[in-house]
């Protein structure tokens, strides 16, 4: 692959999941949830704390075996794939981080490179183009020698992103990317995010942050409630089910757009 080349300009692969269900210590934290990602859309995946979100992304991502069900990637069952095409194919953004404090910008980035690194296919100048180009997608291009210690969170956040688009990944799956972020950190992290133009799977914490996704899966007690676009599914009724929160929405003439007002029950 040339790497003056966008990575990202590769077509997008469909992603499928039929009657995941996941459990661990006798406690069901995903219950049987079939759902469709469909190439190239923004789906957000909300839910109250506890409802099964980064359990499934983890699951979709391919990091742990479902108890029952199946997960397909680009038509195939993820089963029959290594972890190394799964990995090229697709990146996680986790809460936390996983680099450790005692590293470079550039070296966390590097990281990414990974799956399309062999004995016979050894680390090259098109790797450090991919890594170069990924730092300056995420506005962090002048902070490749900073060792990873001394960035802020948002910083951070920018660095882990650039590592998951090093990884040329074609499904990007994001759990909480601006949580524990000032405002200003939040919206700037997620105009970045939504100008990514990749399949996109975000577990959200901020219903309105998940309004610019076009689509939402909303999960309660591991189970998939509803599903479609967010004015669509996100009712009175969904409100206060499943986040126990009474809303209505209401329209922004500055933004141009509708948002969502909260009180409690």
């Amino acid at each position: 692959m040339n790497a003056a080349l966008s990575p990202l300009a590769l077509s997008p692969l469909p992603l499928r999941c039929e009657r995941l269900t996941w459990r661990r210590h006798g406690a069901t934290l995903l219950d049987s949830v079939t759902l469709d990602v469909h190439p190239g859309e923004k789906l957000g995946i909300v839910g109250p704390n506890g409802s099964g979100k980064s359990s499934l992304l983890r699951l979709l991502a391919g990091l742990v075996a479902p108890s029952a069900g199946a997960v397909w990637l680009g038509g195939r069952p993820m089963g029959e794939l290594t972890r190394r095409q799964v990995a090229q194919a697709m990146a996680l953004v986790q809460q936390h981080s996983q680099a450790t404090e005692r590293i470079r910008v550039c070296d966390a980035v590097a990281l990414g490179r990974t799956p399309w690194l062999s004995s016979i296919r050894p680390w090259g100048t098109e790797d450090d183009q991919v890594v170069a180009q990924a730092l300056a997608q995420v506005g962090m291009a002048g902070f490749a020698r900073r060792w990873w210690h001394s960035l802020s969170g948002g910083e951070r956040q920018r660095v882990q992103l650039a590592r998951a688009l090093a990884q040329q990944p074609r499904v990007l799956l994001l759990d909480e990317p601006s949580n524990h972020l000032d405002i200003a950190q939040q919206l700037s992290l997620l105009k970045l995010i939504g100008r990514l133009p990749v399949t996109l799977l975000l577990a959200l914490h901020d219903l309105n942050h998940a309004l610019y996704c076009d689509r939402l899966a909303v999960l309660d007690r591991g189970r998939l409630v509803a599903l479609g676009p967010p004015r669509q599914v996100l009712t009175e009724e969904c409100l206060a089910g499943t986040f126990g929160v009474a809303g209505h929405w209401l329209h922004d003439p500055m933004e141009g757009r509708d948002v969502l007002v909260f009180k409690p029950l």
